[in-house]
């Protein structure tokens, strides 16, 4: 507040008083590191957003630091130099910013290319300019606002206290309401509308979707859950898929109609319920007496990707059993801001539930016993797995895929790679136990024989979700240097901060082009399957035949 000002006019001035022109300066810096290409392409409107964003941080940063200057008492430069070094500063930067918004089009198209989309629109830059200008004004007041009310705070408090004693409990409080606003109101709010949003579609049934009428299936009349207890996606899952008919007649064949069993969320009070209600449907629809049985946890609004599950039951030539149970009716994305290991529960009782009972069988006759999951479901399933105390009597094998950043079991495949792999396909050990790959496959690139377990991973190089990480902030990551991924934008660089928020922004639009980013595909996921089950027999011509198979019926 300017000395000897009327209140309300040094108020008026907090608010509306001049930007800085180093801030301005530093804002326009950050603004050009925001355009540079990231791992996914990104749309001008968002592109705008996280300019504006970005560039709000720069000037903020500009603010502190001149508010640390004035408190280690910095002499600042004569008025006519500061006026001559802030004009250069600010005409410099403004250069800078059209450049760097002309350059944008191309920084984005080069993940375009890695990605075989078409180009995008030469006017984006016109559109990403009035975004970020909109969006960093609205930070600004909101930033000048939050000042506001500190020096507000301090005068009051002055009449009491030392005026640093004044200023800090002024900063302490006026931090204390916005974080009520944002994390009380706000926040809650939100969740509150996307849970209940989220609990009527998982409750919606299309009048043309009938329960099923085979007695075996989830749903049925014979069923032990109800056809309205399965959840949106449990509907969907159990409803879909290839029958025995359809196998056999790609194989040339007979084939069984492959299980599917899945119990919703609201078939029961508890996670052990759930699990003790999916396990008894397991074994009443034979789900024992199949030659492979997987248990495969959803992503977090329940979700099974057709994709996933249609490649295995081809490849199992449909003798094969899968169990889920759902945890969520949050999208994923959601689940990992409010609580990753939510479904912890579900996912450690079914595993207890139906490992336990498969560990009682005779070993030459019960099924294989995979695990599966995709996103969050990868995480949560990798989080059941006690790897020490199936030594014993392990299960045959795992196939995750887009397994999250947060994800334990990941980062100490990448942390204890061999030395010479990418992080991005880390190498673990000799490859008996853990094998990793992408869009180009790689789980036979090993000259050793599989162990006891074949735990297979697929993720891709672009997947922000699999690669985010809070150190992108102050540290280079390590699947930006040496060779790349082959879908990543060979123009991308680290820039300290601004990485972590493009990367941030990344994972919101990290689905919505098949076999990038975030969005598995059927074609991937074959390969990774018969890595993992290992059928007899399998070889690249029945691999080309069935992707080109799935294809075409995706496409009808």
């Amino acid at each position: 507040m300017k000395r000897g000002l009327p209140v309300p006019q040094a108020m008026g001035a907090v608010m509306f008083g001049r930007l800085r022109a180093g801030g301005l300066v530093l804002a326009a810096i950050f603004f050009c590191f925001a355009l540079t290409p990231s791992m996914v392409p990104r749309g001008p409107v968002l592109q705008g957003v996280l300019g504006g964003a970005v560039a709000a941080l720069g000037y903020v940063i500009w603010f502190l630091l001149g508010l640390l200057g004035a408190w280690l008492e910095l002499r600042p430069l004569p008025a006519r130099p500061a006026r001559i070094a802030a004009r250069l500063s600010l005409a410099a930067a403004l250069a800078a910013t059209g450049i760097c918004l002309w350059l944008s089009v191309d920084w984005q198209n080069s993940i375009r290319r890695a990605w075989d989309l078409p180009p995008g629109d030469d006017s984006a830059p016109v559109t990403v300019l009035a975004m970020a200008a909109l969006v960093f004004a609205l930070l600004l007041l909101l930033g000048r606002t939050f000042r506001l009310i500190v020096l507000r705070l301090s005068r009051r408090s002055r009449a009491f206290l030392t005026p640093k004693l004044a200023n800090l409990l002024g900063l302490l409080v006026a931090l204390a309401i916005f974080g009520l606003l944002v994390n009380g109101v706000l926040l809650r709010a939100s969740l509150r509308l996307i849970d209940s949003a989220s609990r009527a579609a998982d409750a919606m049934i299309p009048p043309e979707m009938a329960p099923p009428g085979d007695d075996r299936k989830s749903g049925s009349a014979a069923s032990l859950v109800a056809w309205e207890d399965l959840g949106r996606w449990g509907r969907n899952y159990v409803a879909s898929g290839p029958d025995g008919a359809t196998i056999g007649a790609h194989w040339g064949q007979p084939a069984p109609d492959p299980i599917r069993v899945y119990v919703g969320l609201n078939a029961a009070d508890t996670p052990q319920e759930r699990a003790e209600l999916a396990f008894a449907e397991l074994q009443r629809s034979g789900g024992f007496a199949r030659d492979k049985l997987v248990i495969a946890i959803p992503t977090g609004s329940g979700w099974l990707d057709p994709g996933a599950m249609d490649s295995l039951e081809y490849i199992a030539r449909g003798n094969v059993a899968t169990v889920a149970v759902q945890y969520s009716y949050l999208a994923s994305m959601v689940s990992v801001v409010v609580d990753p290991t939510h479904g912890l529960a579900e996912a450690q009782a079914i595993f207890d539930l139906v490992y336990g009972h498969w560990t009682q069988l005779p070993r030459d006759d019960r099924p294989k016993l995979y695990l599966h999951g995709l996103s969050l479901g990868a995480f949560l399933s990798q989080e059941t797995v006690p790897i020490l105390d199936v030594l014993g009597d392990p299960f045959t094998g795992a196939m995750w895929a887009g397994s999250p950043f947060l994800s334990d079991f990941w980062n100490m495949v990448v942390a204890r790679r061999e030395a010479g792999s990418p992080a991005w396909r880390p190498v673990f050990g000799n490859g008996s136990l853990i094998r990793t790959g992408n869009q180009q496959s790689g789980f036979d690139e090993f000259r050793t024989d599989w162990g006891a377990m074949r735990l297979v991973m697929l993720n891709y190089g672009s997947d922000p979700i699999v690669f985010f990480d809070w150190s992108l902030g102050w540290r280079r990551p390590d699947w930006l240097t040496g060779r790349r991924a082959p879908d990543l934008s060979p123009r991308m660089r680290w820039v300290p901060l601004v990485t972590m928020l493009q990367v941030g922004v990344d994972m919101a639009v990290a689905l919505g082009v098949p076999g990038h980013g975030h969005d598995y595909v059927a074609r991937h996921y074959i390969p990774a399957w018969a890595a993992a089950l290992a059928p007899e027999g399998w070889n690249r011509e029945e691999e080309a035949r069935l992707i080109e198979h799935l294809a075409d019926l995706r496409a009808r």
